[in-house]
């Protein structure tokens, strides 16, 4: 009897360390969940950004992974960094593009993955300014986005193909030699440079919003990088900037629910666009952005002319916000450091909507609403933007809006009043609102006619 007494208060005692473990544990994770939100208040309010990929890798001009893809070692792909030589950068040039297109935000490559430097690292002459007249290019960049009042932030590989005491692991291009894996690799000297090269990238180019690190794999993610005292050190230097997640991961979750990570802000999915709205394993928004190109690459390649059209991109945006995300659009600027002008053209496009229409994106997340078949919905407190995408006329019916609760119903490009009503052609029933759209051949607004359901 007392042993089973005993086994019994132990049992209690156990489980209630546990439940107090719990607790504990989810108490810390919510104190963190608010402060992920209170600092991507202003990014979820932006939704779209410009991705910049710009490099020596630019010269051979077969995307940014050619190094890798193609086996180049080190010494063969040297010519490329003597002939790489941007004489028509320009960086108010891009900022006034990313302006025109609508875009509140940019994030472009300090470094990729070739390890060669745009900015004037002080630890490294593997860099642009060490031959391009001593110019600082991340500066430049840095310096006229700002003047448009676009935010900032800068990419940076955390794996390096050209740095010494990198090993070939992963996608290195020379992870099939034999021989060059015999060299000893001093994995804390590598830290030591990579740490201190973002350290410079904090400390020396002023206020930064965005740091956007890249990428883990495999047994190369979190601790191996010593990715908390690298987080502390970039929260330290730069108080408020927000972070993506690929500290511990490669492209980020696209599933509906995770943790959030305790090492970056924001989930990144690269090239698709999650099903739903993340959320964690408490039902709580997670923030994310999809990362897009405008053809099939990242860096510049002269024989992809696979461009997205204006609508497609105008329809990934909405899609992305409708689900609480954002979208990070990429350029890949040629070798003489110009965007390509397919890239300009689309983007103009874009523009055109974005400044009709912009208050349907700004600000704006999902709604409560399930997803018409005729297009999404996105939502700014009690006014549901109705994203009219695909060929209909007539009727419009948004399932699950109360007649009762609406107050007007308005054309969003002429603010024309719109009639609705309960019931048409044999559908009736509570949640079922139609709104006359009329019998036009085609959409009033090229790619999305934007409808403005006002509540009460």
């Amino acid at each position: 009897m007392k042993n089973l007494t005993l086994i019994t208060l132990l049992l209690f005692l156990f489980t209630s360390s546990s439940i107090i473990a719990q607790e504990a544990a989810s108490k810390a994770y919510m104190e963190n969940w608010k402060q992920v939100m209170d600092r991507t208040q202003w990014w979820r309010e932006a939704r779209f950004g410009m991705f910049i990929h710009f490099g020596a890798y630019a010269v051979p001009a077969r995307g940014e992974w050619v190094k890798s893809n193609e086996r180049i070692t080190t010494e063969a792909y040297q010519k490329y960094i003597d002939t790489f030589n941007p004489i028509d950068f320009d960086a108010k040039a891009w900022a006034r593009t990313a302006k025109a297109a609508g875009m509140k935000y940019a994030v472009l490559t300090a470094k990729h993955h070739d390890g060669y430097c745009l900015f004037d690292s002080q630890l490294t002459d593997y860099k642009l300014s060490s031959r391009f007249a001593g110019r600082d290019l991340v500066r430049e960049f840095l310096e006229a986005f700002r003047v448009e009042g676009i935010k900032v932030g800068l990419y940076y590989s955390i794996i390096d193909w050209h740095h010494p005491d990198y090993p070939n692991v992963g996608n290195h291009p020379q992870r099939d030699d034999q021989e060059y894996a015999k060299q000893k690799f001093n994995w804390d000297n590598y830290l030591k440079y990579m740490h201190g090269q973002v350290d410079e990238l904090t400390t020396k180019y002023g206020k930064l919003d965005i740091m956007w690190f890249d990428y883990s794999f495999d047994d190369y993610s979190g601790d191996k990088w010593k990715a908390k005292e690298l987080v502390a050190m970039v929260r330290k230097n730069q108080p408020g900037i927000i972070l993506d997640n690929r500290l511990e991961t490669h492209e980020g979750s696209s599933s509906k629910r995770r943790q959030l990570s305790t090492l970056g802000d924001f989930e990144t999915p690269e090239q698709g666009i999650p099903d739903v709205a993340l959320t964690d394993q408490f039902g709580n928004p997670i923030p994310w952005e999809t990362c897009l190109t405008l053809n099939g690459v990242w860096g510049y390649n002269e024989f992809d002319d696979n461009w997205k059209s204006p609508e497609l991109i105008v329809h990934c945006l909405v899609n992305c916000v409708s689900k609480n995300g954002n979208l990070l659009l990429n350029v890949g600027p040629d070798a003489r450091g110009k965007i390509p002008q397919p890239c300009i053209d689309i983007l103009s496009e874009v523009g055109k909507w974005m400044a009709l229409n912009s208050e349907s994106i700004y600000g704006c997340g999902a709604s409560a609403l399930a997803k018409p078949d005729w297009g999404r919905y996105t939502q700014k407190g009690n006014t549901i933007y109705a994203h009219w995408l695909y060929p209909n006329f007539g009727y419009l019916n948004t399932r699950g809006v109360d007649a009762e609760i609406v107050d007007n119903i308005r054309m969003h490009y002429s603010g024309a009043e719109l009639s609705y009503q309960k019931t048409w052609w044999g559908n009736t029933g509570e949640g079922n609102l139609f709104i006359n759209v009329g019998s036009r051949p085609e959409q009033p607004v090229k790619y999305d006619t934007v409808i403005k359901i006002q509540l009460k």
